[in-house]
Order: C-alpha cells, then sequence, then structure tokens
C-alpha cells in the first residue's frame, strides 16, 4: 500500500472506518495470505535470481561471496531487514517450509502452491549444499553484523564486507550444524516424490553433518563470534536431537530412533518442558514429532520413552491453550501468545504452526491431550492456532495486519532496507551507506516497495503497534518469523469455509480460484524436475500430474495453459493457440487414474484452466 499527499488526509478516516467493520467481520483469505507469504522469500533472495522471480524490485546481489575465501557461497537468504547470511535462523526456516510441504502437502497442492514453496526451499538448500564442501566443514556465515547494520543500502549496492565464516572440527558448532542437518533431512522429504535425486543428495549432506555436529560439539558463536550479538544459541543439546529427529523420520533407520532415546536425559529431550518453540528451542518440535510415532503405534521397545517425549509434548499444548494449572504461556489483553519482547510474532507463528501439526496427529490416532486444566480435543489445537492467525491477520485491537501487503491495513513502514529504498529499475543511482540512512531510512513516507509477505515483529505485550521504520523491535521481518506461516496458513484454508475467504478488503483476490468439489473433476500437481542454465538465462523442466479426483470418467477433457513459453509434450495440441487435449493413446481418464505431461521454459509455472470435459 503506497500512500500519496492526495491519500494521508483521508487515512484517519479511512482506516476508523475499516476498523469499525473489522469487529464485525473475521473472515480471511488464508490462500491469499499464503501466497504473499511465499513471495517474501523471493524478495530475500541473495545472489543471482531467476528468471521467474516475482519481485521485480530486487536484483541480483552478492555475486562474490565466498570468493575470497576460495568458495562459492552465492545465493541463500539475507536474513530479515539486513544483508547477513545467518545459518542458524535460515536452517530452521527451510525446516519449517520443509515440514509444511510433509504434513500439509494435499493443502498445498490444492492451492497450487507446492511449486512455489518447493522452489523457496530449494534456493535454501542449493546454497547449504555449497556452505558444505566437506563432511565436516560448513561455511555457516556471511556478512558482518555490525558492519551491515552501520549502512543503508540495498542489496544490489552493497559495500559491507562479505566475511564468511566456516565450521570445522577445531571450530565445531554443534546447533548450526544440527540445525542444518535437520533442514536437509525435512528437505529430503519434501522432495522425495517429485525429485528422487536431488532428494538422495540432500540425505547424504544431512547424515554428514549429523556426524559432524555430534563428533565434534561445541557452540557456533564460539566459532563465529560475530553471531554472538545477533544469533546467540541457548544450547545445542535440542539441535542434535531435532537432526536425529528429522532423520528417522527421513531414512526410517533405527539407528537415528534408537539416538534420541539413548540421549533422551543427557540431551535433555525429556527433561526439558518448555514453552516456545523457535530458531533457538527446538524441545516442543522433537518431543511433538516423536509423539507421532507412538501414536502411529510404532513405538515397539521404544514406547516408554517416547511416552515420556509425549508427556512434554502435552506441557507445550496446555501452556500455550492456558490449560497447565498456571504455568502457561502469557498472553495478550488482544489473546496473542507472548514469548519476547523484540520480534514476538515468531513464536506465535511457530507455536500455532506446531499446534496445526500436533492436532492433525493426534486427530488421525483420535487422540487428546490431559491438561491439569482439563481435556483437550484436536479440534481444540486447531481453533488456537486459528486464533493466533486470525490476529496477525487482523482479529485484534488495532485491526491491523502484521503480515506486509496482507488486507486494508498493514505496516508501510517496515524495518528493511531493500523495501525503504527507490528499486534499481527507478532509482539507476548507486544509493550509498550514509545517503541511504539520510534520505531513505528518515523518509516519513511509506516505502516505495511492499515487501509482501513479510512477518513483522509485532505489538507489545498491551498490544500495541508503532508502525516506525526505527522502532526495528517491532517493524523487521525475518525468515524464521515468517517461514511457519507457510505451513499454517495452507492448514487452514483446507478447513471447511474457509476455501474462498471473505476478509473484508477490496476485491479480495486469492492465488488460485477456490476449488469447490463440483468445480472441476481433476487437480493438478507441479513440480520442478529439473533446472539448468544457458548463457544467463535459467531454464525449469516442469513435470505436471493430471489426476482424475471424481467419481467419473472424463472424457474430451480440454486445457489451457497459461504464460506458457517453451515446449511441452505429453499432450496433443488443438488448432487452438497453448489449448491442449488428452494424448491420442489416452481417450477416457478413469477415477482415481493420473497422466502426466512436462513442459520446459525460463520462467515460472504455467496456470492451467480447464476448458471443457465430458
Amino acid at each position: 500500500m503506497k500512500l500519496t499527499s492526495s491519500t494521508c488526509c483521508i487515512l484517519p478516516l479511512l482506516v476508523g472506518l475499516l476498523a469499525l467493520e473489522a469487529t464485525t467481520v473475521h473472515a480471511f483469505d488464508y490462500g491469499d495470505a499464503l501466497d504473499k507469504t511465499l513471495l517474501f522469500f523471493e524478495a530475500q533472495r541473495s545472489g543471482k535470481l531467476p528468471g521467474n522471480q516475482r519481485v521485480k524490485w530486487r536484483g541480483d546481489s552478492a555475486l562474490r561471496d565466498g570468493y575470497a575465501q576460495g568458495v562459492n557461497l552465492v545465493g541463500g537468504y539475507y536474513d530479515a531487514g539486513d544483508h547477513v547470511k545467518f545459518g542458524l535462523p535460515m536452517a530452521f526456516s527451510v525446516t519449517m517450509l520443509s515440514w509444511a510441504c510433509i504434513d500439509f502437502k494435499a493443502d498445498l497442492v490444492t492451492l497450487n502452491q507446492m511449486g512455489h514453496t518447493l522452489e523457496a526451499i530449494k534456493w535454501g538448500t542449493d546454497y547449504f549444499i555449497k556452505a558444505h564442501p566437506q563432511p565436516y566443514v560448513l561455511w555457516g556465515q556471511v556478512g558482518d553484523g555490525a558492519s551491515d547494520h552501520y549502512c543503508w543500502e540495498r542489496a544490489e549496492d552493497m559495500t559491507t564486507p562479505r566475511t564468511a565464516y566456516k565450521l570445522d572440527p577445531e571450530h565445531p558448532g554443534s546447533d548450526l550444524a544440527g540445525e542444518t542437518a535437520a533442514a536437509l533431512a525435512a528437505a529430503s522429504l519434501a522432495f522425495k516424490s517429485y525429485d528422487s535425486a536431488y532428494s538422495n543428495l540432500l540425505l547424504v549432506h544431512a547424515k554428514q553433518l549429523f556426524s559432524f555436529a555430534n563428533r565434534f560439539r561445541g557452540f557456533y558463536e564460539d566459532s563465529i563470534e560475530s553471531a554472538k550479538q545477533f544469533y546467540t544459541s541457548s544450547g545445542y543439546s535440542d539441535e542434535l536431537l531435532w537432526a536425529a529427529t528429522w532423520l528417522y523420520r527421513a531414512t526410517n533407520d533405527e539407528y537415528y530412533l534408537k539416538y534420541v532415546v539413548d540421549n533422551c536425559v543427557s540431551l535433555g529431550g525429556t527433561g526439558w518442558a518448555v514453552k516456545e518453540f523457535s530458531w533457538d528451542n527446538k524441545y516442543a518440535g522433537i518431543q511433538i514429532l516423536l509423539t507421532k510415532i507412538l501414536l502411529d503405534g510404532a513405538g515397539g521397545a521404544y514406547t516408554s520413552t517416547l511416552q515420556q517425549y509425549q508427556a512434554k509434548a502435552d506441557y507445550f499444548t496446555c501452556a500455550c491453550l492456558q490449560k497447565n494449572d498456571g504455568y502457561n504461556v502469557a498472553m495478550t489483553p488482544g489473546g496473542l501468545l507472548y514469548v519476547r519482547e523484540w520480534n514476538n510474532l515468531q513464536y506465535s507463528a511457530s507455536a500455532s504452526f506446531l499446534l496445526a501439526v500436533y492436532s492433525d496427529y493426534l486427530a488421525k490416532a483420535k487422540g487428546v491431550v490431559k491438561c491439569p486444566d482439563g481435556q483437550l480435543q484436536p479440534q481444540d489445537l486447531l481453533n488456537f492456532a486459528k486464533s493466533q492467525a486470525d490476529y496477525i491477520l487482523g482479529k485484534n485491537p488495532k485491526s491491523m495486519s502484521y503480515v506486509v501487503g496482507y488486507g486494508p491495513n498493514y505496516s508501510v513502514h517496515v524495518h528493511h532496507r531493500g523495501a525503504s529504498i527507490a528499486p534499481v529499475s527507478l532509482l539507476q543511482s548507486v544509493v550509498g551507506c550514509v545517503e541511504g540512512f539520510e534520505t531513505w531510512y528518515k523518509r516519513p513516507d511509506a516505502n516505495p516497495n511492499v515487501i509482501f509477505g513479510g512477518l513483522v515483529g509485532g505489538p507489545n505485550a498491551k498490544d500495541e503497534f508503532i508502525d516506525d521504520r526505527s522502532n526495528y523491535e517491532q517493524t523487521e521481518p525475518t525468515l524464521s518469523g515468517t517461514a511457519p506461516l507457510v505451513g499454517l496458513f495452507s492448514k487452514l484454508h483446507s478447513l471447511p469455509g474457509n476455501s474462498a475467504g471473505s476478509y473484508n478488503h477490496e476485491s479480495p483476490k486469492p492465488s488460485i480460484p477456490a476449488q469447490k468439489p463440483q468445480a472441476v473433476p481433476v487437480e493438478f500437481l507441479h513440480s520442478v524436475t529439473n533446472t539448468w542454465t544457458v548463457g544467463k538465462e535459467t531454464y525449469y523442466r516442469h513435470k505436471v500430474i493430471i489426476k482424475n479426483v471424481s467419481e467419473k470418467p472424463i472424457k474430451e477433457l480440454k486445457l489451457y495453459l497459461e504464460n506458457l513459453t517453451g515446449s511441452l509434450w505429453g499432450l496433443t495440441p488443438t488448432q487452438e493457440k497453448n489449448t491442449y487435449e488428452l494424448p491420442q493413446w489416452l481417450q477416457v481418464l478413469e477415477p482415481g487414474s493420473e497422466c502426466t505431461f512436462v513442459y520446459i521454459q525460463g520462467g515460472g509455472q504455467a496456470k492451467i484452466l480447464v476448458q471443457g470435459y465430458h
């Protein structure tokens, strides 16, 4: 939302009217919120941007990262409103995106967002592979937070040092190596049914990094001291258990399950009862993942220990839902979980994602959570997660959306360098370090670029929020805060009554039209199975599975592919441009059966529309 001088005078009136309406209208378009959230990860990309980049105000940046150290570290993500690539929160973010693809796969596919989510994951995992050139070496950070924060400039104009920092046996970092192992293991599961070769490659790196983290133990900030001021780790025991848990889920190798059982006491898995889940503290996530094994009836000889993990998972759940005999997570008067003063919404988002996941596990096993103050059904957990998501999207005392670009009222003075400075395409001169502060940081106007989908830090303990660029505790978006929203929004969109969204804002446009059961009898599963670069152009091999989800045979299916620019195989072209039919050998698509086609082009995926069928 860009404010001009002509709109400023009527803004208070509009905000007042919208706030009044928001007290009565609170149905949210989770599909639209999800689409915007995925855009945030494109805005945070470092390196050479792909041809299908949707955030056009961003350009190529940091193209020589790692070169001074003799390693290619181009790529990955900038952490927040700055330009440091911090390994620990980046890896946690990739783990969260991957978890969404695994547990909410059907929801992402229905929303036609699986492709974008896998691309977001791969932008991180490709970087981690580069950063792990040897079994016991991991490059954990690029850029120095102190020098970076002295400058206010676009990533495309960066003048600050791009020093790279690594872990090795003499300079260990079990927390960072463990989290990166977890991210790669989770990502291997996310890619397993789409690109088995890439999935296997990720698993090789995950196993090596877990071995490195476990064998050479230490705090990563003791080896990368410049990270200490920004992302200090409270311990590495949870990351060791976290990595082993994800490796067990990815491999089904009993070695990893035995590890989390044998080390449950020494590493705190069954000892720590926690009230937060975050980039720094993974215990609640570990405990809920291991509870799933128990709920699935696969505990075997490890059942008694897994029950101890479950007790701690339930403690976290009861504390969030205020049923824990007074030992609860604090809440604001408006109903938001409140854990930290700085960037609190990241904790609310992570907890909500975790509760949505646990709700699914319990529902499938017909389980409940027994709290000191009452029993919780799976739906209770999901309802609470929804209440937190709704608060984030606008159902709060400020009637404000804390996801940038969503709804009628959101932060327009986001603490983000790139968003606050006119893009290179418009302002082609370099914006220097000091000029950035003087001309753009101190500028009272709204940011010239909307960083869609970024979850800002959010309100304080009294639900108060000041939209000011200098108020970075509240207005800075982060990777680790935004990542859990992908799974959360995709799950909430699947709930009855939420398929189309009806949040009261002007001309709501979901990223994908609502798919009602009677609308079309087929669904499309998109994936990118290969990519390569020729000159300056990157090409992608897109694979699409067409599935008959109806109870009747489908004949004469006619499809129109919007934004198709490349070659296509597997369908029969018609005389109409970009319009195709099933191949000649497949005249009828039977109920539950599938048909596959592929196409290659230098941009994003094509949009598929059903033109007709019998």
